[in-house]
């Protein structure tokens, strides 16, 4: 039977024990230290918040800046700076770059057919001037073996041209009648010109007149085109003309063109075969194919009615105050 002793375990219980007594009072001024320095942080923070709003923070800015010589260390610093070491382009273009005359046969600004003279080279598009020739009609009424011809050219600038119109009838090889208008065309809008000028009428059997004419020519709103012109004559006499034309699109190149005029006059003209009045009315159709937009053959009908004082001179003389005619014929301009 072993012999155990308790006398050790008496004396570590003791040790443990003493050491507990010393440590528990260190512990407790160590949690008496933190939560005084959190204290101490906490008033320090509060002070200097405090501190800082008392502060008036522009006055110290603004006197240290006033305090500060700028002008001198700026100075300082270009001076320092050397800018012809700096690489800002020159005047030298760089040894690959590409010759700009390459392409122009040589030809530049200040030599050859394009240098600018001393006179004043920009033109602008209105300052050009342009020309154009119209054939609006000329077909042939085989019935009747008359050729007919409405004829128009202009050459000029966009706002002022020199317009010319001629239209006549020409029976059996022989210029039966016709009209010649020379006007000085200005445009007063995007769509309308004013014209001014005379007005040639030539008659194989009666007596030739002229007139001072003065009209508008243009677009009207739906793409009617009209051309209404006014004419003053020897003796009081007067006379207007009004034309409309308009396009109907039954392809790009297959064009139904109605036409329609009237002529009137302010005095009868016995020997010319024209009474007061309105004179007459016509009203055509007209059946294009376009082989190109300058170049155009058509067929057509066209129904003529003379009215009052001129259908009655017409029976005189033994012509039909009424007709209807077939045509063929080309259009072109150019």
């Amino acid at each position: 039977m072993k012999n155990y002793s308790i006398a050790p375990a008496i004396g570590q219980i003791i040790i443990a024990c003493s050491m507990s007594l010393i440590i528990s009072p260190l512990w407790a001024q160590s949690d008496d230290v933190t939560k005084n320095l959190d204290a101490m942080t906490e008033q320090t923070t509060t002070m200097q918040k405090d501190d800082m709003e008392g502060m008036d923070h522009s006055e110290m800015q603004k006197d240290d800046m006033e305090g500060m010589d700028h002008s001198e260390t700026q100075k300082d610093d270009m001076e320092e700076i050397n800018h012809s070491e700096m690489n800002m382009g020159g005047n030298q273009p760089p040894s690959d770059a590409r010759d700009p005359h390459a392409y122009s046969d040589g030809f530049t600004l200040t030599s050859g057919p394009y240098a600018f003279s001393e006179k004043r080279v920009l033109k602008l598009m209105d300052e050009h001037y342009f020309g154009s020739f119209l054939g609006d009609r000329l077909e042939y009424d085989a019935d009747n073996d008359t050729a007919i011809f409405d004829l128009q050219g202009w050459y000029g600038s966009t706002y002022n041209r020199f317009t010319a119109k001629l239209e006549g009838e020409v029976v059996d090889s022989k210029l039966e009648e016709s009209q010649s208008d020379l006007l000085w065309t200005h445009a007063i809008s995007a769509f309308f010109d004013t014209q001014l000028g005379v007005r040639f009428d030539q008659y194989d059997e009666g007596k030739n007149r002229q007139w001072l004419a003065f009209g508008v020519q243009g677009l009207a709103p739906y793409w009617f085109e009209l051309d209404m012109t006014a004419y003053l004559g020897e003796s009081g006499r007067s006379a207007l003309s009004v034309e409309a034309e308009y396009e109907l699109l039954l392809t790009q190149r297959l064009i139904l063109q109605p036409r329609a005029e009237l002529t009137a006059y302010g005095k009868e003209d016995k020997v010319n075969g024209l009474g007061s009045g309105l004179s007459d009315v016509a009203f055509g159709l007209r059946l294009r194919y376009e082989l190109s937009r300058q170049f155009a053959p058509y067929i057509g009908i066209e129904w003529t009615e003379k009215f009052g004082e001129t259908a009655d001179l017409a029976q005189l003389n033994g012509n039909d105050d009424s007709d209807t005619i077939y045509v063929a014929g080309i259009r072109f301009w150019f």
